[in-house]
């Protein structure tokens, strides 16, 4: 018993350091969009945690990180409606941010042997799922900022697509470098042999 307690309490420890090195990443001077959305490396302490607990604790992280964006930095939708709202605190902020801690529900699937490759697929999974999540809002919520002559799902897409496929890609290749030099499930450099 006292041994779960102790794991549980060194989970919840990492876990909210994990989402406080989210912060920290976040306000490196990377470059932003006008209408939200920015270069960031601040997915990987989420997604990495994922790997190091499983996807429970992960998705918990991952709320507690969407949590943290919205009091960091809400933005209201235009429409400003209660149906309005509630779209954007799910899309823009739970679902995109929270899903991050999934990434393990999909490495597993790749066994032990391809686990780096694993990695490199969850992460670029659930990176390409706050695409999604973005890509939906743009559309959903803030088509007004198209311009007049645009399509708005052209006009969200290359917008949040602007910015999210470039942190995707980033994310997912610095995960697999991180995953290298520190072991998830060890917290020590990953053997050749299981790479």
């Amino acid at each position: 018993m006292r041994n779960t307690s102790k794991t549980r309490l060194l989970a919840m420890v990492e876990g909210a350091l994990m989402v406080a090195l989210t912060v920290v990443l976040d306000l490196l001077p990377l470059p932003s969009w006008p209408q939200g959305g920015s270069i960031t490396v601040a997915m990987i302490p989420v997604i990495y945690y994922s790997y190091r607990r499983g996807a429970k604790w992960g998705l918990m992280a991952g709320l507690v990180h969407a949590a943290v964006q919205m009091l960091l930095g809400w933005y209201a939708p235009p429409a400003g409606t209660i149906g309005a709202t509630v779209l954007c605190v799910l899309l823009d902020y739970v679902l995109a941010f929270a899903l991050l801690g999934g990434a393990d529900i999909i490495a597993r699937l790749f066994g032990k042997k391809l686990r780096l490759v694993g990695y490199a697929v969850g992460a670029l999974c659930v990176t390409l799922i706050r695409f999604v999540c973005s890509f939906l809002s743009g559309v959903l919520l803030w088509g007004s900022y198209a311009p007049e002559d645009m399509n708005v799902w052209v006009y969200s897409l290359t917008y949040n697509g602007s910015y999210m496929i470039p942190n995707a890609i980033l994310t997912t290749v610095l995960i697999v470098l991180l995953c290298i030099a520190v072991d998830p499930t060890t917290l020590r450099p990953m053997k050749r042999k299981e790479a």
